[in-house]
């Protein structure tokens, strides 16, 4: 049990630091462009590497919820 509890703390720290690497590195700018606020939002397109950046926050973000849920429950 003790195995487990220390698995699941090192990939909650792991799993942290990947998340906090992958939000920094996306473009702050992407989805905000003022010059195209009129009446209607232009639609947001995402290239594949924002895609791809997108999709691994979502992922990683439930990963730490799911992994700190495991560690609160088993303690």
């Amino acid at each position: 049990m003790n195995n487990i509890i220390n698995f699941l703390t090192f990939m909650e720290l792991l799993i942290a630091i990947l998340l906090i690497f992958v939000v920094l590195i996306q473009n702050k700018w992407t989805a905000l462009n003022l010059s195209t606020m009129s009446w209607g939002m232009n639609e947001i397109t995402r290239r594949w590497p924002e895609k791809v950046l997108h999709n691994l926050t979502i992922i990683l973000g439930t990963l730490f919820i799911l992994n700190s849920a495991c560690l609160f429950i088993l303690k």
